[in-house]
């Protein structure tokens, strides 16, 4: 039993300054990283802003065919339809519009 606490001793702190050094290693490719993995993000910014208006302009047609059936049926409800849809569609245009500002 003696034997294995000695052996701990002295085997402990070397361990601890391999990983002390792997890790001061390691972090010299850090700001390397970061610019790359912003580049990435940056780069989906157009791509997904084009999506959300092919998005806002298919909800738009389904609002508009939805308005144009309940007017068409005499419904009393149509002017709140009418604004929740038309109010969905600029949101979705602005929020695109906003977190691409924000975020570019």
């Amino acid at each position: 039993m003696a034997k294995q606490k000695s052996i701990f001793k002295k085997g402990f702190p070397a361990v601890v300054f391999f990983m002390t050094v792997t890790n001061l290693m390691a972090q010299g490719n850090g700001s390397a990283g970061i610019t790359e993995a912003t580049q990435m993000v940056t780069s989906y910014f157009d791509p997904a802003t084009k999506l959300i208006y092919a998005i806002g302009a298919i909800v738009g047609l389904i609002g508009g065919v939805k308005v144009y059936s309940k007017f068409s049926s005499g419904d009393p409800d149509t002017g709140k339809t009418a604004a929740s849809w038309f109010g969905a569609c600029i949101f979705l245009i602005v929020a695109a519009t906003i977190l691409r500002s924000f975020f570019l």
